[in-house]
């Protein structure tokens, strides 16, 4: 298994920069791929960005796309997110996920089935 805590998160204002970290523990060894998912109020959970652990290849959602940052530092089994022109479109609880069995980068929510608690992100306008 793999523990997943989130850190980060809060209040800023529109077109500020914020910052996410998520540490892994456990079988960090499986890892394959993590991701960050939101879930909006009333909405789906929704991938945000994902990055494959081995060769940190990414990829972004549409709506991030040239704003937020995914990152991974594999020493200390942490991945990261930066966020920056924040948007209030950007609200949401903001969740890490991992996964430990698919050999490609996989933006499928199904394919991540360890999740940490998730961290409230609210953009003011």
């Amino acid at each position: 298994q793999v523990q997943l805590v989130e850190s980060g998160g809060g209040l800023v204002q529109a077109g500020a920069s914020l910052g996410l970290s998520c540490a892994a523990s456990g079988r960090t060894s499986s890892l394959y791929n993590m991701a960050w998912f939101r879930r909006a109020p009333g909405k789906e959970r929704d991938l945000v960005a994902a990055i494959r652990w081995s060769s940190g290849s990414t990829y972004y959602a549409a709506s991030v796309r040239g704003r937020f940052t995914i990152s991974r530092d594999n020493a200390k089994n942490t991945m990261y997110l930066q966020m920056s022109s924040l948007k209030p479109e950007d609200t949401a609880v903001y969740y890490c996920a991992a996964d430990i069995d698919t050999t490609f980068l996989t933006i499928r929510l199904k394919d991540y089935d360890h999740w940490g608690q998730g961290t409230q992100v609210t953009v003011s306008s």
